[in-house]
């Protein structure tokens, strides 16, 4: 069987992708917690509210669950990058290595510094030390994400390089790091992994309060969230906007590809498909929903500027607009979700509702995975819009898989599929079920009456404690 074949090459990438997708989960959440963490302490050493430190004892367990599975999920990905893309590894291994290895000497042994008194020095070391570490382990997440980024990014908009020897060798590290959509991209990343983080947080809250269990903790839960959802979703956008702004100059059949949009026609301006569906094969959108000239109005930020049409590119380099089309506006879709959360929590805080209103706490608890399945949704539209490319516009990934067959890469599969649901299902599973406990109150506090839930819920001890 030949090992170069399209159907080898197809199964590598679903494995990675595969991998990818499970890990990115973890740090996602990592990354939203450690600062949350952060602020939690900040919090409690100024007011001394017993509520910071309940949750703080609470999310820091869900945290480090996470970021040990975090840290197992992505170790994978490292052995996959020389069993399946060895070709990419011996051609851009002198670039996305170093940068790589950075990671792990500045963020990871930082981490790990500083791991051990943040999760067991609550009680050993002084208040001080122990908020430093916290935010130290916040810090250390943010440089991993900012090493992980530059390095990916390097992929989509590759510069300060040379190719010698058939080999991508650095002469401007600067500008390697620095390439033109990274700062873009290392943005949008952090805000992302700051509202997935922020609606896990809320949900949780909501689900508490619709239990019946209205408590100081699960109210601030909700509070923090819709805060920063009212404030940070809005900015995701303005991000959003400038990344795709950054995406048309550097990689316009990406962005030919996320629209739909297939042919230009003189001095018409673009419109701007709101569902469809993308047919390659016949080369046009079929059951197109347009609004005219907003495609011009949104990309262009002009009314007669054209955005790039599918068909100025060869075949062979047209990205699947079929799936990107859809998961670019599954991201899109959930992020104006998360606005209206943040303005519908606004008006309900005004009228004293944000913690009764069972619509609005039943809204926040369905939007518990929203950030993720947004970020997911990206992903899939940044690494499948890159395509056919695995350095943009120099190597192909057809040229970069390893000289793998169809059975092993078949097996390895199934293998990754039935280990990773078996191992992290398991995890996810148990953190959810502590999230279903909730933070444990000082003694002495109880219940705020009136809660969302208190109407229709007596008072049952014994089932109560079932639940936990």
């Amino acid at each position: 069987m030949d090992p170069y074949s399209s159907t080898a090459i197809d199964l590598a990438r679903l494995q990675f992708a595969f991998t990818v997708g499970f890990h990115i989960i973890f740090p996602a959440i990592t990354i939203g917690l450690a600062s949350f963490l952060t602020v939690l302490e900040g919090l409690w050493l100024k007011t001394g509210r017993d509520v910071y430190q309940d949750l703080y004892s609470f999310w820091v367990k869900i945290f480090a669950l996470n970021f040990g599975m975090g840290v197992v999920s992505g170790l994978v990905m490292a052995y996959e990058f020389g069993t399946n893309w060895s070709r990419f590894s011996y051609f851009a291994g002198g670039i996305t290595g170093p940068l790589l290895t950075y990671e792990v000497l500045t963020a990871f042994f930082l981490e790990a510094g500083f791991l051990g008194v943040m999760l067991f020095g609550w009680e050993r070391v002084g208040r001080g030390l122990h908020f430093f570490a916290t935010a130290t382990v916040s810090l250390g997440t943010l440089i991993s994400t900012f090493w992980i980024l530059a390095s990916n990014s390097w992929m989509h908009t590759p510069q300060g390089f040379s190719i010698i020897d058939g080999r991508a060798v650095p002469v401007d590290w600067l500008a390697v790091i620095f390439n033109p959509s990274f700062p873009f991209r290392l943005a949008h990343m952090a805000i992302a992994a700051f509202l997935a983080t922020a609606f896990f947080v809320g949900a949780s809250g909501a689900w508490h309060l619709l239990r019946g269990k209205d408590s100081q903790a699960a109210r601030t839960m909700l509070s923090m969230a819709t805060w920063m959802a009212l404030v940070v979703a809005p900015i995701q956008a303005v991000v959003g906007d400038a990344h795709g702004l950054n995406t048309l100059e550097h990689q316009p059949a990406k962005i030919a590809a996320i629209e739909g949009h297939w042919e230009n026609f003189p001095g018409e301006p673009s419109a701007l498909i709101l569902a469809g569906w993308p047919d390659m094969k016949a080369e046009k959108t079929r059951f197109a929903i347009e609004v005219p000239v907003l495609g011009s109005l949104i990309l262009t930020h002009s009314l007669d500027r054209q955005i790039p049409a599918l068909k100025s590119f060869p075949p062979e380099d047209r990205p699947n607009s079929t799936v990107i089309f859809w998961t670019f506006r599954l991201m899109v879709g959930m992020g104006m979700l998360m606005i209206l959360g943040g303005l519908w929590s606004l008006w309900l805080r005004r009228s004293k509702q944000l913690y009764t209103s069972r619509a609005f706490l039943t809204f926040m608890l369905c939007m518990g995975p929203a950030g993720l399945i947004a970020l997911l949704a990206g992903w899939v539209t940044t690494e499948v819009g890159r395509q056919p490319w695995v350095v943009y516009g120099i190597m192909r990934t057809a040229d970069a898989v390893s000289p793998v067959s169809v059975t092993q890469i078949s097996i390895s599969l199934v293998l990754f599929v039935l280990i990773y649901f078996a191992l992290f299902g398991t995890g996810i599973a148990y953190m959810l079920k502590l999230v279903r406990k909730g933070p444990q109150p000082h003694e002495g506090e109880h219940p705020i009456e009136g809660g969302a839930g208190q109407s229709r819920t007596p008072a049952r001890p014994m089932s109560a404690a079932d639940d936990n």
